[in-house]
């Protein structure tokens, strides 16, 4: 891996030195089926790049990583693979003013997601391609210079088995048993594809008409694996392409410049999903094959408009270095939720936003490696970890406060003039300050230094004195962590809320105010009648921790279910599992929250974020010698619930699902194997495939499951995912013996593919096995920095955060982690972030077990 990198100071460097013409890229995958000669398996990949360089007689290099090549030429001469090549760059001596660079290599096939990942479907034996690049894995599939900021246009070829079809980014034709796609418009590297094998594939088209006559018009696609095909909703995924695209033409008023809109559903996908113009992928878990809840849907259409968005945020204006990866992912995180409120028939998605997004916000921006949201990317390495909860969801809500605070119409108009100014090139922070400093009229200096150019996350506080039953004076304290001390200027809302005889809990009084400094004086509220409960950033219009006066806590601790507004009461639950991570709120009474008030949450999002949380906080927050007092009161309340819920709702589903997670003690856990076996029912729960696995995996961890119980299992559904939960359920059996296998497998061999990677560490860390686990903390740390050598950047990063020993919740693990930081000071950086964060989540841990010990 290290041999691998590229620095920004390099990628720099070539691009003052080189422009780009043109690609010419000539795949043959015909060598995906049948027997291999060999491993790795490989294709032939075969490159023309037509390129300019600045000062004649230079240097330079291109980037390429395979097992062999065959054959390199520069302007004509032949030059030794052996001596030019170095498996990761291709040297290149005496350039000349125009420059051609044919290269013939033999690249690999990709188990990791990385490059062009083949997959062999257990069901049916097809076998299927995909590539996957971002931020510089195109170079696994083809010679290149792998940057951002060397755009050019790409015309690929691929020679397909007999009987596939093959996808790129422009519309392709079958000529003479070879695919040929037309060439693009200029485009960075890593957001070139191909999609190869016997997908199904389903169109549609979509036609809109401006105002000058003109028309546009746009073929869809939409395909994933034949075993996938009877659960394929195509229909509800184009109508929100559609509605997506209707929704970005009238904001953006730039047509789509990319042709056809192809959307791939690929097996065993690192990712969400990838912004590749004209053909985008997703992971194919988006198709669902069982019943899911309307917040499944609303995720799936939110990652729909997020890549949409990145068609101009990102393909057509790109950042020069991913120093300003911002520019494309924080815009679309954010264009994502405004589009669904805008397009689609998810009104509430601001909800899910405030509750579930920037969740991964606030967690990220208060760990060690926070970093402003304009990053310093020293190399690939880093850029591939700052696709993180700052670039994406802090950047998104910075951009919602950018838009309280310059108007939206502003705002738009300013990402209107960024597209048409910079169309094709690539871009800096300066380039968007510029345009919505034009489009606002305001100084945007000063709001980028505070809210892209620091990093942290403000606490906001209300203080209220009070007189004769009204509110004297309301301000609003403003607090930062020591580490980063930035007080930033909010624009918020502030609302009042009161208990009204009926015992509803409902909002009489809002004012919006800028808070700037440390106290803010809100002037317009002072008057009003006494509040039951003060809430600063009402309607969520910044991003920063919610606090509480003593009197709103106190109404929310007995009151937090007669909330009427579902966006006040998502904030709320927000807000107080905040303040439990920090230690203000014992893990037990936050559990009690959710056991007197989770049954009364209408958004079912927030609900099923709240199981998620709820988790964690016995888990992790909880003091051990209550964790099984608590995990009973949970699987207590959540049976209670499930038996409840209207018959067939998706609130019956979700509480099954937190059922079977809850489930140790011996009555439930054999009430979810009759389920299972059908020996037993619950009136409109309809026990489907991914309900059974689901309710599989407490009994494999709690040992009620053996090995011939999952095999039946798979049996029962021998397909792609089935074998993923089997993998899974395997892993988790209380055995010394099935986790010296999993760690094996995982951390001894590299012969898993990185979904069954994902699936052991899955299973193989269970909160009911802390003892069994126990010896594997010592040997984690003992092989890590060898993995991370040997490894690539997604396996590595898998297993470093995956296997960390985080249950091991002690003292001496942190003690172990600090140890092993101080001894490799030298270690790859990407390596010592992942590893100082998962040290930061401990340390949290023990500080929240130690809080909620005070109240036992």
């Amino acid at each position: 891996m290290p041999g691998e990198n590229l620095s920004r100071d390099e990628a720099r460097e070539r691009a003052a030195l080189l422009s780009v013409e043109g690609y010419d890229v000539s795949l043959d995958l015909r060598s995906a089926v049948g027997d291999a000669d060999g491993e790795p398996r490989t294709f032939r990949s075969v490159t023309t790049i037509r390129f300019r360089c600045n000062e004649p007689g230079a240097s330079s290099f291109a980037d390429l990583i395979a097992p062999s090549v065959t054959a390199v030429s520069l302007n004509g001469k032949d030059l030794d693979p052996s001596e030019v090549f170095d498996g990761a760059r291709i040297a290149l001596e005496d350039l000349a003013a125009e420059n051609e660079l044919v290269v013939d290599a033999q690249c690999a096939y990709s188990r990791t997601g990385e490059g062009l990942h083949r997959f062999v479907d257990p069901e049916d034996g097809e076998v299927y391609l995909y590539t996957q690049y971002e931020p510089a894995d195109s170079r696994r599939v083809f010679a290149n210079f792998e940057q951002p900021d060397l755009k050019a246009p790409f015309r690929f070829e691929v020679r397909a088995p007999e009987g596939w079809t093959a996808w790129s980014n422009g519309a392709g034709e079958l000529t003479d048993g070879v695919w040929k796609f037309a060439e693009t418009k200029p485009i960075s590297t890593y957001i070139t594809c191909v999609v190869a094998g016997p997908y199904h594939y389903v169109t549609d088209s979509y036609s809109r008409t401006f105002a000058d006559g003109t028309t546009l018009e746009i073929p869809l696609g939409a395909m994933c694996r034949k075993g996938l095909a009877p659960h394929f909703d195509a229909d509800d995924v184009f109508l929100v392409t559609k509605q997506g695209l209707d929704f970005f033409h009238e904001n953006f008023d730039y047509p789509y410049p990319f042709g056809k809109y192809d959307q791939a559903f690929v097996p065993e996908y690192n990712l969400g999903a990838m912004e590749n113009p004209g053909l985008v992928t997703f992971r194919e878990e988006y198709i669902f094959r069982g019943k899911v809840t309307q917040a499944s849907y609303e995720a799936r259409a939110n990652v729909i408009l997020h890549e949409m968005a990145h068609m101009w945020f990102g393909d057509l204006v790109t950042m020069a270095w991913w120093d300003d990866l911002w520019l494309k992912e924080s815009f679309a995180d954010f264009m994502g939720t405004f589009g669904n409120v805008g397009a689609t028939r998810f009104k509430d998605a601001w909800i899910t936003f405030a509750n579930r997004r920037k969740a991964w916000a606030y967690r990220a921006d208060q760990l060690p490696s926070t970093h402003p949201i304009t990053a310093d990317i020293r190399d690939l390495q880093d850029a591939k970890l700052n696709f993180d909860g700052i670039t994406y969801a802090k950047g998104a809500s910075v951009l919602k406060q950018l838009v309280a605070y310059v108007g939206q119409d502003a705002f738009l108009e300013g990402a209107r003039r960024y597209f048409k100014r910079h169309a094709y090139g690539n871009t800096r922070l300066g380039d968007l300050l510029s345009v919505l400093g034009e489009t606002s009229g305001r100084d945007m200096t000063a709001w980028s230094r505070s809210w892209l150019q620091t990093a942290g996350v403000n606490a906001l506080t209300p203080q209220v004195l009070l007189a004769d039953s009204r509110v004297a004076e309301l301000a609003v304290l403003q607090e930062a962590a020591e580490s980063h001390p930035e007080l930033r200027p909010h624009r918020v809302a502030v609302g009042l809320y009161r208990l009204t005889e009926g015992g509803a809990l409902e909002r009489y009084a809002r004012v919006e105010t800028d808070v700037e400094g440390p106290r803010t004086v809100v002037a317009d509220l002072a008057g009003a009648e006494a509040p039951d409960l003060v809430l600063v950033n009402d309607d969520d219009l910044t991003y920063c921790k919610i606090r509480f006066d003593a009197a709103s806590l106190d109404t929310l601790l007995e009151h937090l279910g007669d909330l009427t507004d579902p966006l006040a009461r998502a904030l709320c639950w927000s807000a107080l599992w905040n303040m439990t991570r920090d230690a203000l709120l014992p893990a037990r009474d936050f559990i009690a929250l959710v056991l007197r008030f989770a049954s009364r949450e209408s958004d079912i999002g927030v609900l099923q974020m709240l199981h998620a949380w709820t988790h964690t906080a016995l888990d992790r927050y909880a003091a051990p010698d209550w964790r099984e007092t608590g995990g009973a009161l949970l699987a207590e309340g959540a049976l209670r619930q499930l038996r409840a819920a209207d018959a067939g709702s998706e609130h019956q589903l979700a509480w099954a699902r937190f059922f079977a997670s809850t489930a140790s003690a011996e009555p439930d856990l054999a009430l979810l194997k009759d389920l299972l076996e059908g020996t037993a029912s619950i009136e409109g729960l309809e026990v489907d495939q991914e309900l059974r696995w689901a309710f599989l995996g407490p009994l494999a961890a709690h040992g009620v499951a053996d090995e011939s119980v999952i095999a039946a299992e798979l049996a029962r559904d021998d397909t792609a995912s089935g074998k993923r939960h089997q993998v899974r359920c395997l892993a988790a059996r209380p055995s010394a013996a099935v986790k010296a296998q999993a760690w094996a497998q995982v951390v001894e061999s590299d012969t898993l593919s990185n979904a069954l990677v994902e699936a052991t560490i899955a299973g193989f860390d269970q909160p009911s096995q802390r003892e069994l686990t126990a010896p594997y903390a010592e040997k984690y740390f003992a092989a890590i920095d060898r993995l991370w050598q040997e490894r690539s950047i997604q396996i590595g990063m898998d297993i470093v955060s995956g296997l960390f020993p985080a249950l091991q919740d002690r003292p001496g693990t942190l003690a172990a982690t600090d140890a092993w930081l101080a001894a490799h000071e030298e270690a790859a950086p990407a390596l010592r972030r992942l590893v100082l964060e998962a040290r930061d989540d401990l340390a949290r841990a023990l500080r929240a077990q130690e809080r909620d010990a005070q109240v036992g």
